[in-house]
């Protein structure tokens, strides 16, 4: 467990954190990431016991210091904030994009809707 309070040594405590902040700060990012609905489908995808361990591991990462309170550039921050995030959960987007399904799609549509 770092200071941070992230266990960095496995999925399973990166997915319990990310589970517990995702909400919280995708709700805080959601105007300055225009690209939200790929990244809540991507905590979709991460979540999927069919995604393969590689590309979980790759999104839990991203999304991990996405919640992250403290990391390179600090969210609070007006205007760049999000920046380093951005890039981050771009690449990771990226990377894994073939395992993303219209399903995890469809739950991201769903779920930022019941977030208006």
């Amino acid at each position: 467990m770092t200071k941070t309070g992230f266990d960095t040594g496995t999925i399973a405590g990166d997915e319990k954190k990310v589970r517990e902040k995702f909400w919280r700060t995708a709700k805080k990012a959601a105007r300055h990431i225009p690209f939200m609905d790929e990244v809540v489908a991507g905590y979709y995808c991460a979540l999927d016991r069919q995604t393969p361990l590689k590309a979980k591991g790759i999104l839990l990462a991203a999304l991990a210091y996405f919640v992250l309170p403290f990391d390179a550039v600090p969210d609070v921050l007006a205007g760049i904030g999000f920046t380093d995030d951005i890039a981050v959960l771009t690449a990771a987007i990226a990377a894994v994009s073939a395992h993303m399904t219209p399903a995890h799609r469809l739950a991201a549509r769903e779920a930022l809707a019941r977030q208006d």
